[in-house]
């Protein structure tokens, strides 16, 4: 569950015995906040995830999400420095301790370049889709999918290598649905955990008798997600992506 956190002073947080100061805030979703903090041992910038869990299904959620990243030592996924649970009245926060990356999403790039009436080059897309297949194919090698890849959740670092993140997500890549109940189910947790725009097919009419794998990443990578970092949301067959990515060629796993 990570060290106990306290709060030292205003401003100062310590996780796991070291302490670091907010400096301001990134950003906020539906369920969690981001802040900058610095530490104060090593004077590095962190991004600090807040997940806000209101009951215990929540906090075993993000706990999972702590254990997937726990899972992963790889330069095109993001890591985790630590973390910790801090009890605030009846309700809890999951505190994730990540890397600061400076160069924000891909989906930031895009529309900045969009509002200058530009596009990513060619190459740059296959540079950028190159680094996710190595991320999704350390996460397939895990046994696991990502279930939520998408342009918000992948980080430009340094020489514009990709890192995926956002991992509450994931789970066993390979669900074996065997009746409806269960076919169900899946599709409740997909409409819940899987951006609709970038959901695969399969998971919108579970079928009562199917497999589901990791080819739900895939599909991703070599449809809308593709085009859309090419700088277009509607399909167009003069997109580099269009006619030069198959499936098979993006494809990390058999």
């Amino acid at each position: 569950m990570g060290s106990t956190l306290c709060i030292c002073s205003r401003g100062v947080i310590t996780i796991e015995n070291k302490r670091y100061l907010f400096i301001q805030k990134l950003g906020e979703g539906g369920f969690s906040y981001v802040d900058l903090v610095e530490g104060v041992h090593d004077g590095r910038f962190y991004a600090l995830k807040r997940i806000l869990c209101h009951d215990r299904e929540d906090r075993k959620e993000a706990l999972h999400e702590v254990e997937m990243h726990r899972l992963f030592n790889h330069p095109n996924v993001l890591t985790l420095e630590a973390h910790c649970m801090m009890e605030k009245g009846p309700k809890w926060e999951a505190w994730l301790l990540l890397p600061f990356v400076r160069g924000g999403t891909l989906w930031n790039e895009v529309e900045a370049l969009r509002d200058k009436n530009a596009f990513l080059s060619e190459d740059r897309i296959f540079y950028i889709l190159h680094g996710i297949c190595l991320g999704l194919k350390a996460i397939h090698d895990q046994g696991y999918a990502h279930r939520d890849l998408k342009p918000t959740n992948v980080l430009l670092g340094d020489d514009d290598q990709p890192l995926l993140m956002d991992l509450g997500s994931m789970n066993h890549a390979r669900i074996e649905v065997n009746g409806t109940r269960q076919a169900m189910a899946v599709q409740d947790w997909a409409a819940q955990r899987c951006t609709i725009s970038y959901r695969a097919p399969e998971l919108f009419n579970v079928s009562s008798s199917c497999v589901i794998d990791d080819r739900t990443d895939i599909w991703v990578g070599t449809g809308p997600y593709c085009l859309q970092i090419a700088g277009n949301r509607r399909s167009s067959s003069d997109h580099p992506c269009a006619s030069s990515i198959s499936p098979s060629a993006v494809c990390c796993t058999p």
